[in-house]
């Protein structure tokens, strides 16, 4: 399935790039552990994340067949939301990676931002196990339209 086939598939392109960084140990060390650039960090992730959805303020469930595909998907989100946001709170929304990565919770936030991202992805017909897309193709992706 194309991701474009939903009414609100930029905003499921941008919770996706952000669950995929958040799922991605290996990434998240090469990216916002040694920062090459293009991806942003651990808190633009976040936004991505809830910024448009206010994913934050409401369950996912509320998005099905505008964002999401099905109840499995919206279950897999909120789950992983609930659990990047816990510790954004705890650590605090401007900290350096290091201190979301060594959170002795963020191991928790990464297995269900996997079975997010797994989910999403394999349902718009894409390979979960790709790099995340650098932001500025995120841009251009949800340019087209």
């Amino acid at each position: 399935m194309p991701l474009s086939d939903l009414p609100w598939w930029r905003w499921r392109a941008r919770i996706r790039s952000a669950l995929h960084m958040f799922s991605d140990p290996a990434f998240q060390r090469s990216a916002w552990l040694e920062g090459p650039g293009g991806y942003g960090d651990v808190t633009d992730a976040v936004y991505r994340l809830v910024e448009d959805s206010w994913l934050d303020r409401w369950s996912a469930e509320k998005y099905v067949g505008s964002v999401f595909r099905d109840s499995a998907e919206a279950v897999a989100v909120d789950g992983a939301v609930l659990r990047v946001l816990r510790i954004l709170h705890q650590v605090g929304a401007d900290a350096p990676a290091a201190a979301y990565l060594g959170h002795p919770d963020w191991a928790e936030a990464v297995r269900a931002a996997r079975e997010a991202h797994h989910r999403l992805a394999v349902n718009d017909g894409d390979d979960p196990d790709l790099p995340p897309l650098p932001l500025a193709e995120l841009r251009q992706l949800t340019a087209r339209g």
